[in-house]
């Protein structure tokens, strides 16, 4: 009977650890949503409403040069355009292998979860950003009028002139190779919220260099990185929710009789 007791003691304080990681899990559930969700309210009034993506691209842009001064420096052209992309895509093959490697051996569902996260955002975060660039009429700032190109500026929401071709320059596509990193924050997910954050952030920050790295050349704008980090953390959400409710559904379908 002492064992017995022992023995339902310790189940309960397993369902008890299990239920707190649970109401946690969901709590971080909602709050990621509700950041995302109010993210682009920001993100449209910054695009309509200042003036901060040209007075950015003013400060970058050197009138007497009539130029971007950064445009093919060797620390943004070959290290930021080149390398730096390099070095981010071989990672998200290498991500993209280990998940196809994950399907042929025993593992437990947590670590796959993982890595399918991973490498499903390797692939979907650079696509969504690739395709929403084909349905947008922004013109980098390097082809405006303003700076020394031929196209006229044309802020968020406004229609392009008549005669005026799209410039598919919104979002940054570039920040997407590295962007995408922003999903090894599941890695350190249910147990360990705080520290998928913090990778969140430092992987955020990571891509928004790339893209900062891009508008020093006159290639974008703050918000088209802005949007592109965005376009990530909601990828990479959809992601873990998605896999995270599969996994729960084929659970709950297992336990019962």
């Amino acid at each position: 009977m002492a064992a017995e007791r022992k023995f339902s003691s310790a189940l309960a304080m397993h369902a008890g650890f299990a239920q707190t990681q649970e109401n946690r899990w969901n709590i971080v559930n909602g709050a990621v949503f509700a950041v995302l969700a109010l993210a682009p309210v920001l993100l449209v009034w910054l695009g309509t409403c200042t003036a901060i993506d040209l007075a950015l691209a003013d400060a970058m842009f050197d009138r007497q040069l009539g130029a971007f001064p950064w445009r093919h420096a060797w620390l943004t052209e070959i290290f930021g355009h080149v390398i730096l992309k390099r070095v981010f895509t071989g990672l998200a093959i290498a991500f993209i292998v280990l998940a196809a490697w994950d399907w042929a051996r025993p593992t437990t569902w947590l670590r796959r979860f993982q890595l399918r996260v991973v490498a499903l955002s390797a692939i979907l975060v650079p696509a969504a950003v690739s395709l929403l660039k084909q349905a947008s009429a922004s013109h980098c700032p390097w082809d405006l009028e303003r700076y020394g190109g031929i196209e006229p500026y044309v802020r968020l929401l406004q229609a392009m002139p008549a005669g005026v071709d799209a410039g598919n320059c919104m979002p940054a596509g570039h920040a997407s190779s590295a962007l995408w990193m922003v999903s090894f924050a599941v890695c350190f997910l249910p147990r360990r919220p705080r520290a998928a954050g913090i990778v969140a952030g430092v992987m955020l920050t990571a891509g928004f260099t790339v893209g900062w790295m891009q508008q020093l050349r006159g290639a974008h704008f703050l918000t088209h990185t802005l949007w592109s980090m965005w376009i990530a953390c909601a990828v990479v959400f959809a992601l873990i929710t998605a896999l995270d409710r599969r996994r729960y559904r084929s659970t709950s379908s297992s336990r019962r009789p």
